[in-house]
């Protein structure tokens, strides 16, 4: 890796200014000064300092955020605000992107990483990986709702949906309910209550296996995973 995109990997500034903190003389590799931005060194084995520090080489970051349902689930768009807009810039230089997708308008839990393993496999069929949901429902969810999602339902285009565990938590002419699927087909949740007459108007995904949405984080806010959480996703994912 170059030198110049190693440091600026680790938030030492630009690249432009990353190329003037090298000509000033403070950076060394292996104890010998280092002005040259193209020098590639190995961030494993070769020891970098900046004025004596010793710079701490990360190679992935793992966040998470509580989506807003203003934002779009991509890495760029020419006309709308994605969620990796609104990160600060010292996680940007990491050039993160979102694991799997959420509707704009749907709210909560989103993992955001640059660790393409770790997002192939979390988003895999074959690892079966539950997401739950929190919605609310115009129309009233009844028990013979909760059988059918058991079973699976047919949805628009015909795809018959793996089983999904729907739990009622209020039932009313808006109800409250949880939904847990393992798969995530395009406007799933909402296509499967059209799919029993219903509507959701509401959408929030509350947690990832067990990795639970933090809920001292407000809308638009993220952080890193802690390392149990960190640990739970790659012991699920086999990693």
């Amino acid at each position: 890796m170059r030198i110049d995109k190693l440091l600026a990997n680790m938030g030492y500034g630009t690249r432009k200014e990353v190329k003037g903190l090298l000509k000033s003389g403070h950076v060394r590799i292996n104890g010998e000064p280092e002005k040259s931005p193209k020098t590639h060194v190995d961030p494993k084995e070769d020891l970098v300092t900046v004025m004596g520090d010793e710079v701490e080489y990360r190679e992935y970051i793992y966040l998470m955020m509580n989506k807003p349902g203003d934002l779009i689930s991509a890495t760029e768009d020419p006309h709308e605000t994605t969620v990796i807009d609104i990160l600060q810039p010292e996680d940007i230089v990491f050039e993160p992107f979102p694991v799997g997708r959420l509707d704009k308008d749907t709210e909560g839990l989103l993992l955001i990483t640059n660790d393409g393993q770790l997002n192939h496999r979390l988003t895999s069929p074959k690892k079966d990986v539950g997401k739950t949901y929190f919605a609310r429902i115009e129309g009233k969810v009844t028990e013979s709702d909760v059988e059918k999602f058991a079973a699976g339902v047919t949805l628009d285009d015909g795809y018959h949906t793996k089983p999904g565990e729907l739990v009622i938590l209020s039932s009313d002419e808006f109800s409250e309910i949880e939904l847990t699927i393992t798969e995530g087909k395009f406007h799933q949740v909402k296509r499967m209550f059209e799919a029993v007459g219903k509507k959701v108007v509401y959408l929030q995904r509350i947690k990832m296996g067990e990795l639970v949405l933090d809920e001292e984080l407000e809308l638009g806010e993220y952080r890193e995973l802690t390392d149990e959480e960190l640990e739970y996703l790659m012991n699920i994912t086999n990693l």
